[in-house]
């Protein structure tokens, strides 16, 4: 597995990669040469409204999606493109997916027993039936469900249980990277807090990695390491969790932030959402690329506007110290 200069493990690269959908005049370009590293167990979110490319770029991942250019590396092994069958089926044991729908995602006329058992019975990752009806019943537990849950079908399920199902059903084949696609945007906000502290919960005992994608910034700050900003397909920011609440550059990252409800009513009936308008912004037409303006926070600027986040991040950072004096 490679590492990179930060000396941490690269457990999934992201590199150069676009997505196309059809072709000459009806081409449509989805995720536009997108660069990122995910670090061995950490939990990295990819945040941006809908139809950002968000989805496209976790399906493409899982290789439902094919890349069109670029290429994505899981564990320094190339896994887009052309790969063996034995190579392929490597990709769907060690990397699942967690759907944003729990309904659809989980077959009506099966038995929760046989949802969750599916890849086991795929990849023949039991001894007998006794080993695998115990790792469905560990598994049904390790997210809060009951093993005698097995018999039911999933229309006997409310939401949160039903997403708690679809959890299940990845962590049973162990897997070392998990895409979660909007977990928790189908639940009720009583919910969420739980499915998200499960997930913790399971990061930390099976030392997982998460691909997060969500367009609520204020869950992500919640449970990401890291935070990339999508937005039209192409990525305008990424820093580390804490980072991008305190320095937030790109325009478009602060007009996502300043969309995020505040608890405090007083502060909420004062608070102005800020549109974003690309109009502003440098249209010298040299080509954007991702620069890296403080250590591990990188944002997508043409020279003019680098030079822009350099003196507004100085201005931040005299305000921050005057404030703690």
């Amino acid at each position: 597995m490679s590492s990179n200069n930060t000396g941490r493990e690269v457990i999934l690269s992201i590199k150069h990669v676009d997505i196309a959908f059809g072709s000459g005049k009806k081409k449509f370009v989805a995720v536009k040469d997108a660069n990122f590293d995910i670090y061995k167990g950490e939990t990295f979110a990819l945040v941006g409204e809908s139809g950002s490319g968000k989805t496209t770029l976790g399906r493409a991942i899982l290789r439902i999606n094919p890349c069109s250019a670029g290429e994505i590396e899981f564990e320094g092994k190339r896994i887009s493109g052309k790969i063996s069958r034995e190579e392929d089926r490597n990709v769907v044991r060690n990397i699942q997916m967690i759907f944003q729908d729990p309904a659809a995602s989980l077959n009506e006329r099966a038995t929760i027993e046989y949802c969750v058992s599916e890849g086991l019975y795929n990849f023949h990752l039991y001894r007998d039936e006794e080993e695998r009806i115990a790792k469905v019943d560990k598994a049904l537990q390790d997210v809060g469900l009951l093993p005698e849950h097995k018999s039911r079908y999933p229309h006997e399920f409310s939401g949160g249980q039903r997403q708690r199902v679809g959890i299940a059903r990845a962590m049973i084949m162990d897997p070392k990277f998990i895409v979660a696609d909007e977990p928790i945007s189908a639940l009720d906000v009583s919910i969420r807090a739980q499915v998200l502290n499960l997930m913790n919960k399971l990061k930390a005992e099976k030392n997982l990695t998460y691909l997060f994608i969500a367009h609520d910034l204020s869950v992500v700050r919640f449970i990401a390491d890291r935070i990339a900003v999508i937005h039209l397909g192409e990525i305008v920011e990424i820093a580390d969790s804490e980072t991008l609440f305190e320095y937030p550059l790109h325009p478009y990252t602060i007009s996502l932030l300043s969309a995020v409800p505040m608890p405090d009513p007083v502060v909420e009936r004062t608070r102005r959402a800020i549109v974003y308008d690309p109009s502003k912004l440098d249209q010298s037409g040299e080509k954007r690329t991702m620069k890296e303006i403080r250590p591990g926070h990188f944002v997508y600027a043409t020279t003019k506007e680098y030079a822009q986040y350099e003196e507004k991040i100085a201005e931040l950072e005299k305000m921050r110290a005057a404030q703690k004096n």
